[in-house]
Parts: C-alpha cells; sequence; structure tokens
C-alpha cells in the first residue's frame, strides 16, 4: 500500500476572497462547496489540492508565527525560472527569489493574501 497525494488545508476568514487570490494569481481552478456542513473551496493546479477551509476568527496565524520557523505549504516545481516569471508578472509578492538553500534545495517563496509563506522547491541533484 502506497501513500499517493495529500492537500494542504488552509483556514482563511474570507476563503472567496482568498480562492481569488490563487485563481488570478497563482493559476488555480476553484471548486466552490460553499453549501456543505463544512463549506469549503478546493483549488487545483497540475497536481496540488489546497483545501481552504471557513475560519471562525480573522486572524491567520502562520507557522512562522506560531513556532518562530517555517514555510506554511512547501510545493516542489520542476520550471522553476519559468514559474518564478509567471508570478512576477503578476505582482505576486515574494519573500526570497529563486535561490539555493543551506540543504541544497532550489527554491523561491511567495507570500499569499492571507500571509501565508508558501514555498516552492526543488532538491538539488548531489
Amino acid at each position: 500500500m502506497s501513500i499517493s497525494g495529500l492537500s494542504c488545508i488552509f483556514p482563511s476568514p474570507d476563503i472567496k476572497k482568498t480562492a481569488g487570490f490563487y485563481v488570478s494569481k497563482l493559476g488555480f481552478r476553484a471548486v466552490e462547496y460553499l453549501k456543505s456542513t463544512e463549506p469549503h473551496i478546493c483549488l487545483y493546479r497540475d497536481n496540488i489540492e489546497i483545501i481552504l477551509l471557513q475560519a471562525n476568527t480573522n486572524n491567520v496565524l502562520p507557522n512562522r508565527t506560531l513556532y518562530g520557523y517555517g514555510y506554511d505549504a512547501y510545493l516542489y516545481t520542476g520550471n522553476q525560472e519559468l514559474l518564478e516569471k509567471e508570478l512576477i508578472e503578476k505582482e505576486v509578492i515574494f519573500i526570497k527569489h529563486l535561490h539555493t538553500t543551506d540543504y541544497q534545495n532550489s527554491e523561491f517563496v511567495i507570500e499569499d493574501i492571507d500571509g501565508r509563506w508558501l514555498a516552492f522547491g526543488l532538491k538539488i541533484k548531489d
């Protein structure tokens, strides 16, 4: 038996506004389940799924705030230069542009509309 996927779950104070950011700025497709018992919106791009839940607070506390460091999601991509260029053109906020980390990943980091930091990385072959 193998595990074949993972979905990030992001509580958001306004899931429609957050979904709009992911669609217009990051190129995701949104599917709304707003009339379900637990309203949510699923976001899809390539093999990635992010699930937005309606938070009962207006404050999103990213990992770096709660724990002192850490990204809120780490997404893997093969063509980082092209994706970085796409996001720059859409005026996404960059925390770190494409660089090599001390743990030998090539990555860049952006901030979403709720203040979460999303890293886009790739392990550099030794």
